[in-house]
Formats: structure tokens, sequence, C-alpha cells
């Protein structure tokens, strides 16, 4: 079945915002007074999910939305330290250019996420931003069903295990990313297809054209 909607994460999957995010967790960690992270232990760390990291990081429930509102305005002030990952924004006019629905699904505000996009933001024909940290799999819902796009015809690509979990729940496919936060080896048992390098976006989402019938005439 073609897919029709692609439904993009943004941080860890277009943006490169995970060395800027460990900088900022650590000031939430002072401010907010949890434990700090580890920079030693940072890859055990990547292969959690978002509810052991909260455990792991001993952040009390409460404290989880005065964390993620700290986060997205200290992205803010250094919204100029954020970049595409390399390859992104060719692969998203690529996409868009071929007729596909895109659509960002995101914790991250509408203003950092257009910040970070500039031009590129033009591709998307949904945005849902300001999304609380177990929030996604509702609002990937509510984009569905205002797309009419058929589930089997639509795909989430992340690189979280609450993406993963979002997808599962909506019915639709997940595309797991190796360059994001989470590990490829943690999300792949979950995922539909991967993908190892930002190159590989475009032919593995788009069908390729088929190959010109040779009828033997010169």
């Amino acid at each position: 079945m073609a897919r029709t909607l692609v439904i993009f994460d943004f941080d860890g999957t277009l943006a490169d915002s995970f060395p800027w995010f460990i900088e900022a967790f650590d000031q939430a960690a002072q401010r907010f007074r949890f434990q700090r992270p580890d920079l030693a232990n940072m890859d055990t760390m990547r292969g959690l999910d978002a509810r052991a990291l909260l455990v792991h990081y001993r952040i009390a429930p409460w404290k989880v939305p005065l964390v993620a509102r700290f986060m997205r305005r200290q992205m803010s002030r250094d919204i100029s330290r954020i970049r595409l990952f390399p390859g992104v924004g060719d692969a998203l006019e690529t996409l868009h250019a071929s007729g596909l629905r895109l659509a960002l699904l995101s914790s991250n505000s509408p203003s950092n996420v257009k910040s970070v996009l500039g031009a590129r933001a033009s591709c998307f024909r949904d945005l849902e931003c300001n999304i609380s940290l177990f929030g996604k799999t509702t609002r990937l819902r509510r984009l569905l069903d205002a797309s009419g796009v058929p589930e089997r015809e639509a795909i989430l690509i992340g690189d979280e295990l609450r993406d993963a979990d979002a997808a599962r729940h909506a019915g639709i496919d997940f595309g797991a990313v190796a360059w994001g936060y989470t590990r490829l080896t943690s999300l792949d048992p979950h995922a539909n297809v991967t993908f190892t390098r930002v190159e590989e976006l475009v032919p593995k989402l788009l069908p390729a054209a088929p190959a010109p019938h040779d009828t033997g005439q010169p």
C-alpha cells in the first residue's frame, strides 16, 4: 500500500538538538532539583523510554510540565544553535514535491519548530505542537482524523520509543531513525521500517518509478 501521509517527529528526527538538549536538561535538573545527567552513562540512557527516564532522573510527575515549559523557553533563547540534520531540508522538499502530505508532531513549540525549519515549514500541511510528554497518541489520532487519510496509508517517523507507542496505538506504521535521541537497537523491534541515514528517507518513502517496458522496438 502506497503511503500518502508522512508524519515526522521534530527533535532528533529533523532537528539536530540532542547536544543542546543535554546542556539544557542539566540546567533544568539544577533548577527543579532532580538528578543531573551522567554524560559517561549517556549511551545506556539512550536505550530507555520516557517513563524509565523519569524514574532514573527522579523527576516527580508534577514537575514534568514545568520542566517542559522551561526547556521550550531555553530553546527559544538558543534557537540559533539548532539546525536541521544535513540533508533533511532537501528530503522534505523532495517528498513534498512528490505530492505526499507531510505533517509534524512535536512536543516543541510552533515558534521553535518554524524558526528551525525556515522556508521548509511550508512543506508541512499539518503542525501539531506543544504536545505533553505522554500526549502524542491523542494528538496523532486527532491529526489522522483531520487528514481523512486511512491508517494503512500513514506512517510516523521518529526517534523515541514514545513515537513508536503512539504509532502503534493509532494503528499506523512506525519508521525509526538512527540519528536521534534513542538508540536504533531499542527502536528497531517496534519499527516497520528503519532509516540508518538521512539519505534513505526519500527512496524508502517514495515508491520506485517503474522501469521502462522493453518492447524490443528500436
